[in-house]
């Protein structure tokens, strides 16, 4: 099998679903000859033609409101973000229209969009441009929210996004868009709410998400040396979640550490310790649940602070170390 990075995986399966549906489209700021702010939309204009590669105005209100409406007539859009943090301006037409509307319909319209987002830290881009804002989204009823780990779960992840009949927040981490992987060439689908086992373990299951995945599998290797064995699940999808999987990993070891970039405090991480602790893998633990989370402050731009703010291999290492010590 080819390896592709995570980016031109994310190209692919546009490119494919774009020559399958004339439905679908794309629209957001310099995403046409310039080919986007990470360059994933490069080359796609040439082929597509400027009506369905569409550059906007800077304004994230604007194109999520225009994205709206196309789905709400019948189009399939996919809108992207220059960065994750922008979807702060386009907050009302994400949380109020876009996710309320089929609801509040009783069902007869839907909004079948993809809101594709690069986030994360890692660049030096600083406070503006490094958040991890995946929790807020994923609290709204109506919105569902994605953050493929690796360029195979990219491609079939997008393709479901694009399927979808609800709007789609697909979170894409910066530092993983040059990080390859084995893809096929043919258009394939990874279901919305279906965990991912990335490695087998009986000693610890460790959840991470996004970037976290490939520093858990790091640690989990580092551990492994010490006799240690760590069982790494990537949920795919942050809603829906696939507890059920995590939940019957705890069970078999025993232990749970939940790894995430964004802000410890209010993060996802927490949800997903909540509803280990409220099921039947309670009665299976051995020790506390552990959270690695960010540190509660703005992303610094200098590249040293820039690592402290966020979990890295080594805080994992230390963390399940420390835990199996203890237990």
């Amino acid at each position: 099998m080819r390896e592709i990075t995570y980016q031109e995986a994310i190209r692919e399966a546009m490119s494919q679903v774009m020559r399958e549906d004339e439905r679908v489209f794309i629209l957001g700021e310099d995403i046409g000859v310039y080919g986007g702010a990470f360059g994933v939309t490069r080359g796609m204009i040439e082929e597509f033609g400027p009506e369905r590669v569409r550059n906007t105005p800077i304004s994230e209100a604007a194109i999520a409101g225009a994205a709206i409406g196309a789905a709400l007539t019948g189009m399939r859009p996919i809108m992207e973000l220059q960065f994750s943090d922008f979807v702060t301006i386009a907050m009302d037409q994400l949380v109020n229209q876009a996710a309320k509307i089929r609801y509040m319909y009783g069902g007869k319209a839907s909004v079948p969009m993809v809101v594709r987002a690069p986030g994360g830290s890692g660049t030096g881009a600083a406070a503006q441009h490094s958040q991890s804002l995946e929790a807020w989204l994923a609290h709204v009823p109506g919105l569902k929210v994605v953050q493929p780990a690796n360029a195979y779960d990219a491609k079939g992840l997008l393709k479901a996004a694009i399927d979808d009949n609800n709007p789609v927040i697909f979170y894409e981490h910066k530092l993983l868009y040059s990080t390859k992987a084995d893809v096929p060439e043919e258009l394939y689908s990874i279901p919305l709410g279906k965990a991912d086992i990335k490695r087998e373990g009986s000693d610890v299951t460790l959840v991470s998400t996004g970037i976290m995945v490939q520093k858990s599998l790091t640690a989990a290797d580092v551990l492994a040396k010490d006799g240690i064995q760590v069982e790494v699940i990537d949920p795919r999808t942050l809603v829906p979640l696939d507890i059920q999987t995590i939940v019957d990993s705890v069970k078999r070891t025993g232990r749970c550490v939940v790894v995430y970039e964004a802000v410890k405090r209010g993060g996802y991480g927490a949800e997903i310790a909540s509803l280990v602790a409220e099921s039947e893998a309670f009665d299976f633990l051995d020790a506390p649940i552990i959270r690695l989370g960010g540190k509660e402050v703005p992303i610094p731009q200098s590249p040293e602070l820039e690592r402290h703010a966020v979990p890295q291999v080594e805080d994992i290492v230390e963390a399940i170390r420390n835990m199996m010590q203890k237990a």
